[in-house]
């Protein structure tokens, strides 16, 4: 599925190709942490079909407990984190944040990672008495 996104503030647009199939949100606390949530929504590119049509990335290489070393980029303008990859050689998948993707309607997420990490508070949160999710809808689809 082609996707084009860009950052909050519009410095950095992309295009790229994911699988719609390989939607995940995971709950990692450095997920957590790098999206100012209680989880992060990302969707796989296919190799080298990330293409940045403007701006230029910033990148923060994170060293996870394992010691792996994986880029983060974000716009410099706004902070709006755009992806995390792998460092090294060789073609790279980007993990692109969904809700870059002028298309994350469609990119329903399939599985969820670490979710023994989750904010306890989730669950309950989202589940109304009869156990079926209660979310308010919101008048705009922007908060702020």
């Amino acid at each position: 599925m082609k996707i084009d996104g860009r950052c909050h503030c519009g410095y950095i647009t992309y295009a790229a190709e994911v699988d719609p199939e390989k939607v995940v949100i995971c709950h990692c606390a450095d997920c957590q942490i790098l999206s100012g949530s209680a989880f992060r929504t990302v969707a796989f590119t296919r190799e080298n079909t990330f293409k940045l049509l403007s701006g230029e990335l910033k990148i923060y290489i994170k060293t996870g407990e394992s010691g792996t070393k994986r880029p983060q980029a974000f716009c410099p303008e706004c902070g709006t984190p755009i992806y995390s990859g792998t460092v090294g050689e060789g073609p790279k998948v980007h993990v692109i944040g969904v809700g870059t993707a002028r298309q994350r309607d469609q990119l329903v997420p399939k599985a969820q990672l670490w979710f023994r990490s989750s904010q306890r508070w989730l669950a309950d949160q989202l589940l109304g008495r009869n156990g079926r999710a209660e979310l308010a809808r919101p008048r705009s689809d922007r908060c702020c």
